[in-house]
């Protein structure tokens, strides 16, 4: 069987962190960005990254965020990987990248094939990608709003990068998003969520056992 990887991003408890390392998540994420119902403080986030265990993957979210609040959240807590989820140019992406040594996920914003050639130009400068579904004209949130795409669109394409499916991901669609797109790794948050932001440990254990195929989840 194929090892998907699953990336649960909005974690805001303690409890979330320990439901998602049981389960045998490869990531969690901690958002930063005021916005959105799963903000985090530094205070709030550092704790979370302290509580993380080893072997999951602490990555920090953030939207346009500029180099003086990269560096607070940089500085506060030991972090895996920076994810860039907002309109960083290749070249904001690079600067990131080569300021704070860590790697780079860019998210891209999929609706049609037209916005497929970003995915080529991001993948030269960051180092996974992250394809996400494209939000609405003005809303809120660049992500986090449980809306998927037509994944035939990336369906067995390649590039340059690892990459990660996000966008409207649930228990009930995640294997069937995996065999059409040949996915290996995967990214959610509402859809294991009973409301934004709040994280449901059951909900956590059906999908990773919907990713493993109806086998059992990964126990760490």
């Amino acid at each position: 069987m194929v090892d998907i990887r699953v990336k649960i991003c909005g974690l805001r408890t303690v409890a979330d962190v320990e439901a998602v390392a049981k389960a045998g998540a490869a990531y969690m994420g901690l958002v930063f960005y005021p916005k959105s119902p799963r903000n985090l403080s530094l205070p709030e986030a550092r704790a979370l990254a302290l509580a993380a265990p080893l072997g999951l993957a602490k990555v920090a979210l953030v939207v346009n965020a500029d180099n003086a609040a990269l560096d607070a959240i940089t500085e506060a807590m030991p972090l895996d990987m920076l994810q860039l989820h907002g309109h960083e140019s290749p070249e904001r992406v690079a600067e990131v990248r080569a300021r704070y040594g860590l790697p780079v996920m860019k998210a891209i914003g999929v609706a049609d094939e037209g916005d497929l050639a970003d995915l080529m130009e991001y993948s030269l400068v960051a180092d996974q990608l992250l394809i996400d579904a494209k939000p609405p004209k003005d809303h809120a949130l660049p992500g986090g709003n449980g809306l998927s795409f037509d994944w035939r669109l990336v369906a067995q394409r390649r590039w340059l990068r690892p990459w990660m499916l996000a966008g409207g991901l649930t228990a009930a669609n995640v294997a069937e998003a995996i065999r059409l797109t040949n996915a290996r790794q995967v990214d959610l948050s509402s859809g294991v969520e009973t409301a934004p932001g709040v994280k449901d440990a059951g909900m956590i254990r059906a999908f990773m056992a919907a990713v493993a195929q109806d086998g059992p989840p990964i126990l760490r």
